[in-house]
């Protein structure tokens, strides 16, 4: 499906993204990989979950954090790009959507986990290989949006030992998939991740 180039403001910065828009209330915020190492609204991740999201009808919103790309501003150690990602969702809400979703991949999983319900209202909040070996999420207590996690059986950055411990803390009743043999950037199991994605969200709407 076809995605616009689209900017929007978060805290006086202009923020670039990628938008998908489709008829109804359903909508999704989708978060990129660490930016200092490389990550951008272009990592196949990233478009894995768009596409993955737009098949199922969602309105679809990619974009880069703070600092990355052409949007404005520095990297903000989570802090401001918490901002931008609550910018992303009031964009969406402006839209008329009101049945959000917010999905992110790795750094973008750990700053989606600092969206509160007293931030905004989420749906369901997909983290896919949240880099719990690499990034402090003690911050992180219960939060029934957390509805799923998925992660790769050889990732050392978002090892599964370790998402299993934190995930009773996150949301018990939190469905969490492993991919076995991926590791953390999916390489050669994008298809089954689609796949993955596909179930995880179709159970969501039923």
């Amino acid at each position: 499906m076809k995605e616009e180039n689209i900017r929007f403001e978060s805290n006086g910065l202009q923020i670039e993204g990628l938008m998908c828009i489709q008829k109804g209330e359903r909508g999704v915020v989708i978060t990129h990989p660490h930016p200092l190492y490389g990550g951008t609204m272009y990592d196949q991740v990233v478009a894995a979950l768009a596409q993955v999201y737009q098949s199922k009808g969602f309105t679809t919103l990619r974009f880069n954090f703070r600092g990355t790309g052409d949007s404005e501003g520095r990297y903000d150690q989570g802090t401001g790009e918490r901002e931008d990602v609550k910018s992303a969702l009031l964009y969406l809400y402006a839209l008329g959507k009101r049945d959000i979703d917010l999905a992110g991949y790795s750094f973008g999983a750990w700053v989606n986990a600092k969206i509160t319900t007293s931030d905004f209202a989420v749906s369901n909040m997909i983290m896919v290989s949240p880099p719990v070996a690499f990034l402090d999420f003690s911050f992180l207590s219960l939060n029934p949006r957390i509805t799923a996690v998925i992660a790769g059986g050889s990732d050392d950055i978002a090892p599964v030992d370790g998402i299993n411990r934190l995930l009773s803390m996150w949301n018990p009743a939190a469905e969490l998939e492993v991919i076995e043999g991926a590791d953390h950037f999916y390489t050669g199991k994008i298809g089954i991740l689609k796949s993955v994605l596909s179930r995880l969200i179709g159970r969501f709407q039923s």
